[in-house]
């Protein structure tokens, strides 16, 4: 049984810092690209990061130079660092399993976990 889990997620002020962490299990971990995408209320969800499979990166517009993905195969996880937050990041983040081109530019998700809600303060 496939499982995608996120955690860290929580409240910081503007410009504050949060790192989550998405663990996937039940799958050959390697071979999977990875993203983070979010939700705010009564908005549509966007795509924040991919990972491909190789560790190429790509960015939503909105975080770019301020979040950054990485992956651990060894530890079967995923990692989004975010700095310098603003209000417009509050969101539930949620992390995907899936596949991607080489570059992560086309993404496309099978797996998707529960969310972890992040809430920035002006």
């Amino acid at each position: 049984q496939v499982q995608v889990v996120e955690s860290g997620g929580g409240s910081v002020q503007t410009g504050g810092s949060l790192r989550l962490s998405c663990s996937a299990s039940g799958i050959t971990f390697s071979i999977n690209a990875f993203g983070w995408y979010r939700q705010a209320p009564g908005k549509r969800r966007e795509r924040v990061a991919i990972i491909s499979s190789s560790g190429r990166t790509n960015y939503g517009d909105s975080v770019k130079g301020r979040f950054t993905i990485s992956r651990d195969n060894a530890k079967n996880a995923v990692y989004l660092q975010m700095d310098n937050l603003k209000p417009e990041d509050t969101a539930v983040y949620s992390c995907t399993m899936g596949s991607s081109t080489t570059d992560g530019a086309v993404y496309s998700g099978r797996y998707w976990g529960q969310g972890t809600q992040v809430t920035v303060s002006s």
